[in-house]
């Protein structure tokens, strides 16, 4: 798979080394397999997000946004805990 062409700065990747590896080429030995274990616990996302306005302390706020990128992503996984939780608890 090659990378379009539409980025500013252009790749060092050696595209042509990788086009021409063999998958028994490849190094997993850094990447453990994913077993049936994984796929149990692994989060189905029944539809798209909804996109809301949402009014969040400014302290909560910032704690969030200090782990850095993807922070309102780690805000909605912290959220659903929650509801698998009260789920949990009341069901």
């Amino acid at each position: 798979m090659k990378s379009a062409n539409n980025t500013k700065k252009r790749s060092r990747t050696d595209w042509k080394r990788v086009d021409a590896l063999r998958d028994e080429d490849i190094d997993f030995s850094d990447m453990p397999e994913l077993g049936p274990d994984f796929f149990a616990r692994a989060i189905i996302w029944p539809r798209p997000k909804k996109q809301i306005t949402l009014r969040i302390d400014p302290d909560v706020l910032t704690f969030f946004r200090k782990q850095g990128r993807g922070y309102q992503s780690t805000i909605n996984a912290v959220l659903r805990k929650y509801v698998e939780a009260r789920k949990h608890r009341v069901g």
